[in-house]
């Protein structure tokens, strides 16, 4: 108890210094988890992409992104003719611009794909998809960034489209999309007989590994992986993490300098303190226990403030309309004990040095420091 005592006068005696110390751990904790969570979020909203009521995606062997692969049409009639087989349903992935959006998602599907059937219809109708070539279905924020409404023909990239529906859709890349008849979409992007990839339903679940055989077997040119196993794997959502855990880590580390900067000026303002209680019987692990202490206090403080910050940013950014369905606020607990461990950790590497030079602190020499 004495310890703790001890701390609380010491962080509260230099009360602007420790809260500079709090704030840059608080800070630093809420740019990690705020990073963190959008760029999971955006994973997992582009998984989303690909397991809109399938099990399995077939895609090109080999292929650094899903924008580049190539599924020939005959692979997705066989593959749909397998008595294991539910329904197969190509996609074609795209980039399409238009006058001051340069980048617009474009997915070139079947009438019968989940994506159409489970959106929510704001204009139009499904059974009116796909009956010309140059109909076209929008989710709900593009038809408002396009200014686009049912019946309108609007410019994109080289073509112009009848617009026949207006979706909406709790994916934000989907929400933000054009949705074309999918030999509209092989013609348009020079892909004829070809989609992106297959997306793939089976009657009996437990067939997984008996069409992956099958699959390897028949197509050697493809590869198919179910929809946990494919989000593991590739390269691109690897990337992304590893690039939201090294900002967050980069951030957290100087949040961590600033503990180790406060903790160093607190030892060298404490000289005379800390030989008192050298002489008074406390030991060197007993000193060190107190600057750790200290370091351990001020980073879960400022853990705890900085995961309120950060989950309040989280709120905001959801309630902009312009990202609305970008941005996903489920902050999954591991990530919250992740972020909270390695703050604590940072807290205490940067007491490592300030406790080491409070040990080495002889009594009879500090008591004659000015």
């Amino acid at each position: 108890m004495i310890f703790l005592k001890l701390i609380l006068t010491n962080l509260l005696r230099h009360r602007i210094r420790s809260f500079i110390s709090i704030a840059g751990i608080a800070f630093s904790v809420a740019a990690m988890l705020t990073i963190v969570t959008i760029l999971q979020g955006a994973v997992g909203m582009f998984s989303g992409l690909l397991s809109s009521d399938s099990e399995i995606i077939v895609f090109e062997r080999n292929v650094s992104d899903l924008f580049f692969s190539n599924v020939p049409a005959d692979a997705v009639q066989q593959i749909g003719a397998w008595q294991i087989v539910q329904h197969a349903d190509p996609v074609l992935f795209g980039i399409v611009s238009s006058l001051d959006h340069p980048i617009i998602t474009c997915f070139g599907i079947t009438p019968n794909d989940a994506r159409l059937r489970n959106a929510t219809w704001q204009q139009g109708t499904r059974a009116s998809f796909g009956q010309h070539d140059d109909d076209v279905v929008l989710g709900e924020r593009a038809a408002e960034f396009l200014s686009a409404h049912l019946g309108d023909h609007v410019a994109i990239g080289h073509g112009t489209f009848h617009v026949i529906g207006i979706i909406k859709t709790a994916n934000g890349f989907e929400d933000g999309g054009v949705f074309m008849p999918l030999a509209s979409a092989q013609a348009f992007f020079h892909k004829e007989n070809s989609s992106s990839v297959i997306t793939v339903k089976l009657r009996n679940k437990d067939d997984t590994a008996a069409f992956k055989t099958m699959v390897k077997g028949k197509f050697k040119t493809l590869i198919a992986l179910e929809d946990e196993e494919f989000t593991r794997s590739y390269s691109q959502f690897k990337i992304l993490k590893a690039t939201a855990w090294a900002v967050g880590g980069c951030g957290l580390l100087l949040g961590g300098l600033g503990v180790a900067n406060t903790m160093i000026m607190s030892v060298f303002t404490r000289i005379r303190e800390i030989a008192i209680l050298r002489v008074s019987g406390f030991s060197n692990a007993q000193i060190a226990r107190l600057i750790f202490g200290e370091s351990a206090v001020v980073s879960l403080l400022g853990a705890v403030v900085g995961l309120l910050i950060g989950t309040a940013f989280l709120f905001v950014l959801k309630s902009v309309p312009a990202l609305h369905g970008y941005v996903d606020v489920s902050i999954q607990p591991l990530i919250v004990l992740i972020v909270i461990v390695l703050s604590f950790l940072t807290g205490v590497a940067g007491a490592l040095y300030p406790a080491f030079y409070a040990m080495r602190i002889r009594a009879v020499e500090a008591l004659r420091f000015e």
